[in-house]
């Protein structure tokens, strides 16, 4: 795959005032605390919000730096970065709440770990806002008659919402625009394996042991009446996995083929393989739309406002990142060489610890898409350098940003709609802090071991 050049190339990062970067960090405390501390507001006006941050940034461009930079940048962004992100999130979450899986199991220690076990594998295939879709409310019903229940939602946030989306770029966003920028369908499969792997059988070795203490505790205790008695498994909108099949087939051949025909703009080009894939996935999801009957969508409380946020926000993100990514290109130059030298080591080499933790603290409270973007341009933002002779680095970078969004419900988006639907199934989900001590006392330990293990 091309790499195509960046929007911000324009702009010379070096001269960029600090101010530049302001709309950017604005919108992300926006998406940070907006739900949190003004959520009525918010949940209205989040659109609206956006699109003020991304003019702060469009206007002054247009005035300072003249029409033709601005218009470049920005059709080069929307172009070749938001549109096939956002085509792709579409797909998945269009396809993904086609599949319905109806029926109630008892939620034993061993069938909690096996559902866990089964999200974690599906977030990479499906995407973990996909897998998370599918599955929350099976686990759910399947403890309902628990009296201890939330660590089953937190655990399934850890593994299902997070960390089994590392392994292909349809698994987790930051992957995807790592994909979108040349980096190879499977590389994350091989190259985080080996961390995936310790941190899925640690968590899930974890579950299982803390369930089952749990588990007997509550046999001597009077039990809530199930509201969902046992009755076996059903799935429904079994097409729908066809056409999953049909969308990692449509991005392994844009990989792949590469025909040399291309449609220019001002500000880039678009490749012949990328606009037929970004078609194919849109049609996926409108067949998808044709052939699933309304009942199997209204079993997921399928609805349009997930994807319409994420659209809506991410148009901004993308934005207000130009002269932020600007800024990162001119390296020690720019305003982020204090960053550079943090993630560097004395003789030059990258600091690949640094990386994993700066990439991931960031990750888990703004959104891990553009901190992924942020780190990767930090790293030199060439995808054949950062396989090949940097490959730790890319590795600490990618693990950083998908595994880190656990740590709070805002790292990842599918973690704040687990959080929403859990509640609205009585589940006493902990508050934001109270999450955050869940996550710090279990996930920080294993991301301290694994940065001695893999990224020294």
């Amino acid at each position: 795959m091309t790499v195509p050049a960046f929007a911000a190339e324009g702009l010379d990062g070096k001269g960029l005032s600090p101010l530049w970067a302001l709309p950017f960090a604005g919108l992300l405390l926006c998406i940070a605390t907006g739900p949190i501390l003004f959520h009525r507001t918010w949940e209205h006006h989040y659109g609206k919000i956006a699109a003020m941050w991304a003019a702060l940034v469009i206007v002054p461009l247009v005035a300072m730096k003249g029409p033709g930079v601005a218009v470049e940048a920005v059709l080069h962004t929307l172009l070749l970065e938001y549109m096939s992100f956002i085509i792709l999130l579409f797909a998945l979450f269009t396809v993904a709440g086609g599949i319905l899986l109806m029926g109630n199991l008892r939620g034993t220690p061993a069938v909690n770990t096996g559902l866990l076990a089964i999200g974690t594998v599906l977030a990479s295939i499906v995407g973990t806002t996909g897998a998370s879709m599918i599955l929350i409310r099976p686990i759910i019903r399947a403890n309902d008659d628990r009296t201890t229940n939330v660590h089953v939602v937190v655990f399934f946030i850890f593994l299902v919402s997070n960390i089994g989306g590392s392994l292909t770029p349809l698994g987790d966003p930051p992957l995807f625009l790592g994909f979108l920028r040349g980096v190879d369908f499977f590389w994350t499969t091989t190259h985080l394996f080996p961390e995936t792997l310790f941190l899925v059988f640690s968590l899930l070795a974890l579950f299982y042991v803390w369930d089952t203490i749990v588990h007997k505790r509550e046999d001597s205790l009077p039990h809530p009446k199930d509201p969902t008695p046992d009755r076996n498994l059903k799935l429904y909108g079994k097409a729908n996995i066809l056409l999953l099949g049909a969308i990692i087939v449509a991005i392994l051949v844009s990989a792949s083929w590469k025909p040399g025909i291309t449609v220019k703009f001002p500000g880039g080009e678009l490749e012949l393989q990328n606009i037929l894939r970004d078609a194919v996935l849109v049609i996926i999801a409108l067949v998808s739309l044709k052939i699933t009957p309304g009942p199997v969508r209204a079993g997921n409380e399928f609805n349009w406002g997930p994807i319409l946020e994420v659209a809506k926000l991410f148009a901004g993100i993308f934005l207000c990142m130009i002269p932020v990514l600007a800024m990162l290109k001119a390296g020690k130059d720019g305003l982020f060489g204090p960053l550079v030298a943090l993630v560097t080591n004395a003789d030059g080499s990258p600091n690949n610890a640094a990386y994993f933790w700066l990439t991931g603290i960031l990750s888990s409270f703004l959104d891990n898409a553009p901190t992924y973007l942020v780190f990767f341009e930090l790293a030199g933002g060439d995808p054949k350098l950062l396989m090949g002779k940097l490959a730790l680095t890319l590795a600490a970078i990618s693990g950083g940003a998908v595994f880190m969004g656990a740590n709070s419900y805002i790292g990842n988006a599918p973690n704040f709609m687990v959080y929403a639907i859990a509640k609205d199934m009585k589940v006493k989900m902990p508050s934001f802090f109270g999450y955050m001590i869940w996550s710090g006392g279990i996930l920080l330990p294993l991301f301290v071991v694994m940065t001695f293990i893999f990224f020294r």
